[in-house]
């Protein structure tokens, strides 16, 4: 009995310093990240929410002008409209997300239909540039009392060389950052 205790007390000992020898490898730090922010008590009324999605008509576009791979068709302007923000809010930032149809994130893969277009995605762009799915846009100044509205562009963008006609639909859904 006792060389079983005895036994298990090597065991566990054993574990125990094995448990802290890979912990103090795994403390080493090379570098350190501080996240700040703040939680605020109001925010402004997103007027295009989930239950009243803003709808842009990218219209019909012949495969013939999307011919090599970043080739573009005609911008379409959307709008985004807060409204009642709080004085406590000064500016807006919006992050687009949903699923990439490319691995650079810059474009919105196609709504998976029967028969839909091939090598062609959806590109987002704000006031300055192509913005990739989940990174912010430029500030956009808001004001207290009035309905702020955040302008955008959509347009298809080629993803591949080779781009065939069918359904082009794609669904984003966007998140706001209030500075």
């Amino acid at each position: 009995m006792e060389f079983l205790t005895v036994k298990k007390i090597f065991c566990v000992t054993t574990l125990v310093a094995a448990s802290l020898g890979l912990s103090a490898g795994a403390s080493a730090a090379d570098g350190q990240v501080n996240f700040e922010g703040q939680i605020i008590t109001e925010a402004c009324q997103v007027v295009n929410n989930m239950s009243n999605p803003a709808e842009v008509a990218l219209g019909k576009v012949a495969a013939s002008a999307l011919a090599k791979k970043g080739d573009t068709a005609s911008p379409q302007k959307f709008i985004l409209s807060l409204k009642n923000c709080p004085p406590s809010v000064s500016a807006a930032q919006v992050s687009f997300d949903g699923d990439a149809a490319t691995s650079e994130n810059n474009s919105l893969a196609l709504t998976q239909v029967a028969d839909m277009a091939t090598g062609v995605g959806v590109q987002i762009s704000d006031t300055s540039a192509v913005l990739p799915l989940r990174t912010p846009s430029v500030a956009y100044p808001l004001t207290a009392g009035v309905d702020n509205d955040l302008a955008f562009v959509a347009r298809y963008v080629a993803t591949t060389d080779t781009v065939t006609p069918g359904p082009a639909n794609a669904v984003a859904t966007f998140s706001i950052t209030y500075n």
